[in-house]
Protein backbone atom coordinates (compact mmCIF):
# COMPACT_ATOMS: atom_id res chain seq x y z
CA UNK A 1 0.00 0.00 0.00
CA UNK A 2 0.79 3.54 -0.56
CA UNK A 3 0.64 6.16 1.77
CA UNK A 4 0.39 9.59 0.54
CA UNK A 5 3.97 10.41 0.16
CA UNK A 6 4.40 7.78 -2.19
CA UNK A 7 6.42 5.01 -0.21
CA UNK A 8 5.58 1.59 0.09
CA UNK A 9 4.11 0.35 3.29
CA UNK A 10 3.08 -3.50 4.15
CA UNK A 11 -0.54 -3.65 5.35
CA UNK A 12 -1.52 -5.95 7.66
CA UNK A 13 -4.94 -5.94 8.76
CA UNK A 14 -4.97 -2.28 10.07
CA UNK A 15 -2.22 0.26 9.37
CA UNK A 16 -1.50 3.19 10.37
CA UNK A 17 -0.15 5.39 7.72
CA UNK A 18 0.45 8.82 8.42
CA UNK A 19 -0.76 8.97 11.70
CA UNK A 20 -4.27 7.84 10.27
CA UNK A 21 -5.20 4.20 11.22
CA UNK A 22 -6.60 2.34 7.88
CA UNK A 23 -8.67 -0.42 7.90
CA UNK A 24 -8.43 -2.24 4.65
CA UNK A 25 -11.42 -2.78 2.29
CA UNK A 26 -13.17 -5.85 2.95
CA UNK A 27 -12.31 -7.17 -1.00
CA UNK A 28 -8.44 -7.16 0.09
CA UNK A 29 -9.04 -8.85 3.13
CA UNK A 30 -10.63 -11.79 1.90
CA UNK A 31 -8.35 -11.54 -1.05
CA UNK A 32 -5.28 -11.79 1.06
CA UNK A 33 -6.82 -14.56 3.03
CA UNK A 34 -7.04 -16.25 -0.47
CA UNK A 35 -3.88 -15.54 -1.38
CA UNK A 36 -2.76 -17.67 2.10
CA UNK A 37 -5.10 -20.59 1.60
CA UNK A 38 -4.16 -21.21 -1.75
CA UNK A 39 -0.35 -20.47 -0.51
CA UNK A 40 -1.19 -23.23 2.30
CA UNK A 41 -0.34 -21.64 4.76
CA UNK A 42 -2.35 -22.23 7.61
CA UNK A 43 -0.46 -19.71 9.95
CA UNK A 44 -0.38 -16.66 7.71
CA UNK A 45 -4.40 -17.56 7.45
CA UNK A 46 -5.26 -17.59 10.92
CA UNK A 47 -3.54 -14.30 11.41
CA UNK A 48 -6.13 -12.79 9.47
CA UNK A 49 -9.41 -13.97 11.26
CA UNK A 50 -10.17 -12.60 14.92
CA UNK A 51 -10.30 -14.52 17.84
CA UNK A 52 -13.74 -14.53 18.01
CA UNK A 53 -14.04 -15.54 14.05
CA UNK A 54 -17.32 -18.08 13.43
CA UNK A 55 -16.47 -20.54 10.60
CA UNK A 56 -19.26 -22.44 9.13
CA UNK A 57 -17.92 -25.57 7.73
CA UNK A 58 -20.34 -27.33 5.03
CA UNK A 59 -20.73 -30.78 6.54
CA UNK A 60 -22.18 -32.56 8.10
CA UNK A 61 -25.58 -31.73 5.86
CA UNK A 62 -27.96 -30.24 6.07
CA UNK A 63 -26.77 -27.64 8.77
CA UNK A 64 -22.46 -28.43 8.54
CA UNK A 65 -20.67 -27.77 11.92
CA UNK A 66 -19.61 -24.37 13.45
CA UNK A 67 -15.64 -23.81 14.78
CA UNK A 68 -15.20 -20.58 16.76
CA UNK A 69 -12.09 -19.08 17.37
CA UNK A 70 -8.17 -19.79 15.85
CA UNK A 71 -7.89 -22.83 17.64
CA UNK A 72 -10.69 -24.55 16.64
CA UNK A 73 -10.80 -23.58 13.39
CA UNK A 74 -7.17 -24.82 13.14
CA UNK A 75 -8.54 -28.09 13.66
CA UNK A 76 -11.32 -27.67 11.09
CA UNK A 77 -8.68 -26.72 8.33
CA UNK A 78 -5.51 -28.83 9.13
CA UNK A 79 -6.18 -31.66 6.86
CA UNK A 80 -7.53 -29.32 4.09
CA UNK A 81 -3.59 -27.51 4.10
CA UNK A 82 -1.94 -30.17 4.93
CA UNK A 83 -2.99 -31.29 1.39
CA UNK A 84 -0.31 -29.42 -0.91
CA UNK A 85 -2.43 -31.32 -4.13
CA UNK A 86 -5.67 -29.31 -3.55
CA UNK A 87 -6.76 -25.99 -4.86
CA UNK A 88 -8.83 -23.29 -4.06
CA UNK A 89 -9.88 -21.05 -7.13
CA UNK A 90 -11.99 -17.70 -6.72
CA UNK A 91 -14.62 -17.66 -9.54
CA UNK A 92 -16.28 -14.40 -8.49
CA UNK A 93 -15.72 -12.12 -5.50
CA UNK A 94 -17.81 -8.89 -4.75
CA UNK A 95 -19.21 -6.81 -1.75
CA UNK A 96 -21.47 -5.34 0.36
CA UNK A 97 -20.41 -3.12 3.28
CA UNK A 98 -18.68 -5.28 5.48
CA UNK A 99 -19.90 -8.39 3.71
CA UNK A 100 -18.02 -10.48 0.85
CA UNK A 101 -19.63 -13.43 -1.30
CA UNK A 102 -17.26 -15.46 -2.55
CA UNK A 103 -17.84 -18.41 -5.43
CA UNK A 104 -15.52 -20.82 -5.65
CA UNK A 105 -13.91 -24.33 -6.81
CA UNK A 106 -12.36 -26.52 -4.37
CA UNK A 107 -10.30 -29.19 -6.42
CA UNK A 108 -7.95 -32.03 -4.54
CA UNK A 109 -7.08 -35.43 -5.96
CA UNK A 110 -9.82 -37.54 -7.44
CA UNK A 111 -12.76 -35.01 -7.58
CA UNK A 112 -13.72 -31.08 -7.02
CA UNK A 113 -17.10 -28.98 -5.81
CA UNK A 114 -18.03 -25.82 -6.04
CA UNK A 115 -19.37 -23.40 -3.82
CA UNK A 116 -20.02 -19.72 -2.31
CA UNK A 117 -18.68 -18.51 1.18
CA UNK A 118 -20.24 -15.22 3.07
CA UNK A 119 -17.22 -13.44 4.91
CA UNK A 120 -17.99 -11.17 7.51
CA UNK A 121 -15.00 -8.88 7.62
CA UNK A 122 -14.01 -6.49 10.94
CA UNK A 123 -11.11 -4.52 11.79
CA UNK A 124 -9.15 -5.58 8.90
CA UNK A 125 -9.51 -9.29 10.04
CA UNK A 126 -11.94 -11.90 9.07
CA UNK A 127 -15.22 -12.22 11.62
CA UNK A 128 -17.06 -14.88 9.89
CA UNK A 129 -16.77 -17.28 7.00
CA UNK A 130 -20.07 -19.10 6.57
CA UNK A 131 -19.31 -22.23 3.79
CA UNK A 132 -22.04 -23.14 1.72
CA UNK A 133 -21.61 -26.32 -1.11
CA UNK A 134 -24.02 -27.48 -4.34
CA UNK A 135 -25.11 -30.23 -3.49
Amino acid sequence: MRDPTGSTQEEGPMSDIGGQTVVPDPIEVVERFGAAWADHDLEATLRLVTEDCLFEATGPAPDGTSHIGPSEIRKAWKAIFEDTASRFVAEETFGAGDRVVQRWRYTWDGGHVRGVDIFKVRDGKIAEKRSYVKG
